[in-house]
């Protein structure tokens, strides 16, 4: 019996999705794009304007993270069939759609940039007329590109790029609660699906705070150290084109409803019973989850003077139900109080203070001076939403941006 429980956790480990449930589809097949370009690292589908037969006013924009390489038909979903039809609006308004995907979205920031830098350079060399283009990209995307057109410019390489936009992109850092990078390290000897998420390049370059093992101390991870460090080589942000920023989470300080210190998941068996996970609270060896189960345990896990980073305004994840809704589907009795908690905090998606204070963290960014941000314009949602969903209120004020 106890033999058939460790298969049955083994199994609920490698079907973990961080991002997406793993193995979702898109509800709808993307159209068939009018190009499709093939990359070093990755691909992109071209959407021709309406009424074009060719690459016009161009807009590039880069996939986010995930595990795995780019779901081409999921992309371009999610921009079309989310709140607003982002890509419809796009081509009627006369402007290319350049979507750029990773063979490993994962992968290195600084590998995925030689994707985006040869889409770039494609789409400059395909374009009819001269106008400027805008190159930006989702999350991790974000800071892909401005990666990626930093190292242009010192290499003076002419990107044409007159705009760059990064959407809900982590800046000063995105947020994995510990508990849950602590549970990936406890499943990672049967299945380590979950943590190649967790612990990948990319996600090691983006988190603020990462955890090296079930009983290691939370820290920033040296390929972040190395990703600051390479960013400043190349003037730390592209310097040509006009810098914008949009967050998935409001700006005046107001946080999602998760109160610190709160449950956020407990499981009562079979596979992990005592298992549970609790919300980011500040504070000297605090308790954020206990893991437990068939696999072993109990192991308690803490942190020491961390934020309420969990409900933070900010983008938001549902690192908890998905997590949840896996375990669910393996027989486990689960109980979930918040699905989803901060990923992408306000104040990193338009760079304007770093989170590891609590006042920065959840400042009233209208209180701030706007010259604090590294970006030229910034916009915050009304809400706090998911992260990177392409709301009517961010799609409206990108389009009004875009360069001539």
């Amino acid at each position: 019996m106890a033999d058939s429980k460790v298969e049955k956790a083994k199994k609920a480990a490698g079907s973990i999705g961080l991002v997406t449930p793993a193995g979702a589809r898109p509800a709808v097949q993307a159209p068939s794009a009018d190009e499709v370009w093939q990359l070093p690292g990755g691909s992109a589908r071209v959407y021709y304007a309406e009424g074009h037969r060719g690459v016009v006013r161009p807009v590039v924009l880069a996939d986010g993270f995930d595990l795995g390489p780019t779901d081409h038909d999921r992309l371009w979903d999610g921009l079309e069939h989310g709140r607003f039809p982002f890509v419809s609006e796009l081509r009627r308004r006369g402007r290319t759609l350049v979507l750029v995907g990773f063979d490993e979205r994962s992968d290195s920031i600084l590998r995925n940039a030689e994707t985006v830098i040869a889409a770039v350079l494609r789409t400059v060399a395909e374009q009819l007329g001269d106008s400027r283009l805008l190159v930006g990209g989702f999350g991790m995307g974000g800071l892909v590109t401005r990666y990626a057109l930093a190292r242009m410019e010192t290499q003076r390489f002419d990107h044409r790029v007159g705009v760059h936009l990064s959407f809900d992109s982590p800046h000063r850092g995105a947020w994995i609660p510990i508990g849950l990078q602590a549970f990936a390290h406890h499943l990672a000897p049967y299945d380590d699906t979950y943590l190649r998420q967790i612990s990948s390049p990319a996600a090691q370059q983006m988190l603020w705070r990462h955890l090296d093992g079930v009983h290691g101390t939370p820290g920033e991870s040296p390929l972040r150290t190395e990703f600051g460090e390479r960013l400043q080589q190349v003037g730390d942000w592209p310097r040509i084109p006009r810098l914008l920023a949009v967050s998935s989470g409001r700006g005046n300080g107001t946080g999602n409803g998760v109160r610190a210190g709160a449950k956020t998941l407990s499981c009562a068996g079979p596979l992990f019973d005592g298992t549970r996970f609790l919300a980011q609270a500040r504070g000297q060896k605090t308790e954020v989850a206990v893991v437990n189960g068939v696999l072993g345990g109990p192991h308690p896990i803490t942190t020491s003077g961390f934020p309420d980073l969990d409900g933070a305004p900010g983008g938001t994840l549902e690192s908890f139900g998905l997590l949840a809704d896996t375990l669910a589907a393996a027989g486990e009795d689960t109980d979930v109080a918040h699905r989803s908690v901060c990923f992408v905090p306000s104040v990193s998606a338009v760079s304007i203070r770093d989170l590891d204070q609590q006042d920065d963290l959840y400042a009233d960014i209208g209180d701030l001076p706007p010259e604090e941000s590294d970006v030229d314009d910034f916009l915050l949602s009304s809400k706090n939403e998911a992260h990177a969903l392409m709301t009517g209120e961010l799609a409206e004020w990108i389009l009004d941006r875009l360069p001539n």
